[in-house]
Parts: structure tokens; C-alpha cells; sequence
């Protein structure tokens, strides 16, 4: 430690003004100060020993009360360098192992390795104080700055493992995309290291390489953050525009437009990434799926003063097919759940002359008396025949009802690419579905079915013929072959 306890004073008091300056902005009011510590500038040399101990127990306390996310919030070009230097010494010389103590040391040296008191001072060349070790500037500034701490004795081991740092920092340059620097868990990584090196993280060499390569990644972290909120807010404009108000799904969860314009990067950029990891994902996930767009074609518009048509775009439905994903269709099946239940509903409630004609957004779903008598049977968990077929019909009937609901609004989307691309990848998973339930209808009742099962095998066959008939249309309207049928699957009755 010092060896002048008024040095030491002056440190203490400087983190002091600057802790209690903070929480009063964040509380809105002033922070009471317990008694002997309102002026310590002017106390006795013989005061000052009781004054340090007090001030150390104030400080714990207001340590808790101070979090990385502030500390960030409150470092801005604005800030005296002097005082970011007393926080590293303070932290420096009081370190301890938890992650809050650690990520505020970790703040505050990438703030003064950003903002040098001359500019470009760190970009000169090192020189080596024994003629052989050759020392960055900013490493040579901080081990003037933590001169009169004690000294900490880094492992030769560590040493060599500081380069990967460097490994890290060209990893970082190398992503394109925010999802791709999310999914390398290179953050992770990262973190992890650092803890590792227990005290050795406060030692000026480790400081010195940790904070170049904490102000280059924050670089490239920042920048692929814009880069996604900048997308998904102008396809959230476009959304607006044609009076939408759903982006996309997430995790079985519709993100809207208005939860995208309320997104302030500035702000998250500012949080903790520890605390803000989980919005930062999610801003990657979405932008992934919606960047995921596949190739459109359009026919030229034709000339003359009569406004052109809009003409249907058009993708290869099979190769698509093949990059659904188990995520979209597990989005998927939460939707047809929900279709499952309301149509349930409806049966078990309506009058029965009417329950086979259940209304939906754009048409009325037309049941058959089997399936009708599906939605409202009190047999569907026995484990016979009559309950594995009225179970496949249920679910037959959501993925017909989904289809023809994502077809109307397909048409509907004709004008918008990026509204089209959400309703195609909807219909595209919903065939994958179709696809699976046709293969296991084959398993429901074998080939030369059991006696007294005629009747369900009949109703089995008739409810997969109306699903794949509107497969068939949804094929035929992804594709761009479609005519007049299907432009009114979306809006009349089958």
C-alpha cells in the first residue's frame, strides 16, 4: 500500500465524490454522508488513520450500490482523466475476485487506454527500459500511474497466455454479422479468461493488453449491433407503411412493430453486455431469420401512364423446403395448438346445425361431420383407433386452417418482398408439417385395416385429401404458378 496515508486519503475521497455524484443523479436526490467524511481534505494528520478506516467501510457500501452498467453510463469523453486514474488505483489496490469488482477495472483502464490526455499517444512504439522488453506506452503510463501500489508478480505462464488476445482480436475482425459474433461465443470466452487470472488481472501488463483488445472489439460489436437494428427497424418501417403491425415470431412469441421502434441502441450499447446479452440475442435472432430471404424473381414492369401490375414472386418451393428449421417448426406447432384450441371451442359451443362452419380472420373453415365430431369428442386420450384418427384430424384441420390463413395473406403481401418472405417461410414450414402428417396417416390404420374401423379410415382419408389439395395450392403459390384458385384459397371456402 502507500506509504503517505494523505495520498491514500486523496485517492479514497476522489472515488468517493465521484460514487455519491453518480448515485444522486441516479436517485434524483442527495446521498447522505455519514459524520468525518463531508471534508476530509482539511483533517489532521492525526485524524487520518480513523478517517481511512471509516471511508473503506462507506466505500463497500457504495460499492454495492454502484454497478458496472452505471460506471459505464457515467464514463463519457467528458470525464477527468484524473479521476479515472484514482478508480484504477482504488481498484487496483482493494481488488478482489467478484465480477463486478473485476468489470469495473476492466471499464475504466479501456476508458484511459480510448481516451489519452495527447492524442494518438498510444499508437508510438514501446521501448524497452532494460534495452531487451520492449513496453507499450499506455503499458509504461499505467505502471506509472500504479507506482506507489504494491507490486503483484505475473507468472511466466500468464504471460504466454496474453497472446490470445491477439487470436481473439483478429477472431472478432473476421465475423460479418452480429448472430455470427453471438454464436462464436467469443464474449464467453473472453470473460472467462479474465476471471481465470484471479489477482493477475490487476497487474499493469495484463491491463495493458486487455484494454487495447476491449476498445477493438467494442469497435466491431457496436458496429454489427447498428448494423442489425438498422435493418430490422427499416423492414419494421416497412411493415408500418402497409399497416402492419407483426414483424416476425421469435421463440413462438410475435416481435412487433412497435417493440422494434422502441429498441435505443445507444443505450443498450451502454448497458452491461453481461445484463444486456439476452436483448443483444434476440436482435441477432431476428435479424437472422429475416435476412434468410429467398431469391425473387419479378416481372419487368410494363410502360405506359396504367400503373403496372404487381406480379406474384416466385422461389424453388423444394429446395426451400429443405432449410426449414426444427426452431420454425416448433414455432410452428405453438401457433397450431392455439388453432387447435379455438376451433375446439367454437364446436363445443356453437349451435350444431352451425358448429362445421367455424369463422376464421379472411373465411369460414368448412368441417365435415367427422371432423366436427372430432373437435367435440370427450375420447381423444384412449389409445384406440377411433382416438389416434380424431387426434391426426385435429391437427390436420389447425395445418389447413394455418395454410389457408398464410395463403390469404401471402396475396395480401404481394406488393410488400419483405412481408411476402414472412408469409412464405410460414406456408414452407407449415408443408414440412403436412409432409410429416401424410407419412404417418399410412401408420394410423394398417394396410387392410381391422374390422369395424371403415368408418374412420374413410373420415381419415378425406380430411388428408382437403390438406394436401391445399398443399397442392400453396406449392403452386410460392412457386409462382398459380391462377385464379389460388388467389381465392385465401378468401373462399374449400
Amino acid at each position: 500500500m502507500v506509504e503517505d496515508p494523505k495520498w491514500e486519503l486523496a485517492i479514497l475521497a476522489t472515488v468517493q465524490g465521484f460514487y455519491e455524484k453518480l448515485l444522486e443523479q441516479f436517485v434524483g436526490e442527495e446521498v447522505p454522508v455519514p459524520g468525518g467524511l463531508e471534508d476530509v481534505a482539511s483533517q489532521d494528520d492525526d485524524q487520518v488513520p480513523q478517517t481511512l478506516s471509516l471511508m473503506h467501510c462507506w466505500l463497500r457500501l457504495l460499492e454495492l450500490a454502484v454497478t458496472p452498467a452505471m460506471l459505464r453510463r457515467a464514463f463519457t469523453v467528458d470525464t477527468d482523466p484524473e479521476i479515472a486514474e484514482a478508480m484504477l488505483r482504488y481498484y487496483t489496490r482493494n481488488q478482489d475476485f467478484s465480477d463486478q469488482h473485476r468489470d469495473k477495472t476492466d471499464l475504466v483502464v479501456t476508458f484511459l487506454y480510448r481516451h489519452p490526455r495527447v492524442p494518438g499517444q498510444w499508437d508510438r512504439r514501446g521501448y524497452g527500459l532494460d534495452g531487451a522488453l520492449p513496453l507499450s506506452p499506455f503499458e509504461i503510463a499505467l505502471m506509472e500511474i500504479l507506482a506507489d501500489t504494491e507490486g503483484l508478480s505475473l507468472p511466466d505462464e500468464q504471460v504466454q497466455l496474453l497472446r490470445q488476445f491477439d487470436e481473439w482480436q483478429q477472431e472478432a475482425k473476421s465475423f460479418q454479422d452480429l448472430n455470427a459474433l453471438l454464436q462464436s461465443k467469443i464474449i464467453f470466452r473472453v470473460r472467462e479468461f479474465k476471471r481465470s487470472l484471479g489477482a493477475s488481472f490487476y497487474h499493469p501488463s495484463v491491463l495493458a493488453t486487455i484494454a487495447p483488445y476491449n476498445a477493438a472489439f467494442g469497435q466491431i460489436f457496436d458496429q454489427l449491433f447498428r448494423n442489425a437494428t438498422s435493418q430490422i427497424k427499416k423492414l419494421a418501417d416497412e411493415v408500418k407503411e402497409l399497416g402492419g403491425s407483426i414483424l416476425g415470431t421469435l421463440d413462438g412469441v410475435d416481435v412487433t412493430v412497435e417493440e422494434v421502434a422502441g429498441l435505443h441502441e445507444s443505450e443498450l450499447l451502454r448497458a452491461d453486455y453481461a445484463s444486456a446479452l439476452d436483448r443483444f440475442q434476440r436482435i441477432s435472432k431476428l435479424r437472422k431469420s429475416l435476412e434468410q430471404r429467398p431469391p425473387m424473381r419479378r416481372i419487368p414492369r410494363g410502360s405506359g401512364t396504367a400503373k403496372a401490375r404487381t406480379v406474384r414472386p416466385s422461389l424453388d418451393v423444394a429446395a426451400m423446403r429443405s432449410t426449414v428449421t426444427p426452431q420454425q417448426i416448433s414455432t410452428e406447432e405453438v401457433k397450431l395448438r392455439r388453432v387447435e384450441e379455438s376451433i375446439r371451442v367454437f364446436v363445443r359451443v356453437a349451435n350444431t346445425k352451425f358448429r362445421q362452419f367455424v369463422p376464421m380472420r379472411f373465411f369460414n373453415l368448412v368441417l365435415s361431420p367427422a371432423e366436427a365430431e372430432a373437435y367435440s369428442a370427450d375420447y381423444l386420450e384412449e389409445k384406440s383407433v377411433r382416438a389416434a384418427v380424431a387426434r391426426a384430424q385435429l391437427r390436420m384441420v389447425a395445418v389447413l386452417a394455418r395454410m389457408r390463413t398464410e395463403l390469404g395473406e401471402l396475396r395480401r403481401a404481394e406488393a410488400s418482398p419483405s412481408l411476402w418472405k414472412l408469409h412464405a417461410d410460414a406456408l414452407l414450414t407449415l408443408l414440412e408439417i403436412e409432409r410429416t402428417m401424410t407419412d404417418n396417416a399410412a401408420q394410423l390404420i394398417p394396410a387392410g385395416h381391422p374390422p369395424g374401423t371403415e368408418v374412420e379410415e374413410a373420415a381419415l382419408k378425406a380430411s388428408l385429401q382437403k390438406l394436401q389439395d391445399c398443399a397442392a395450392l400453396a406449392v403452386e403459390a410460392l412457386s409462382g404458378k398459380s391462377g385464379e384458385k389460388v388467389a381465392a384459397a385465401g378468401s373462399s371456402q374449400l
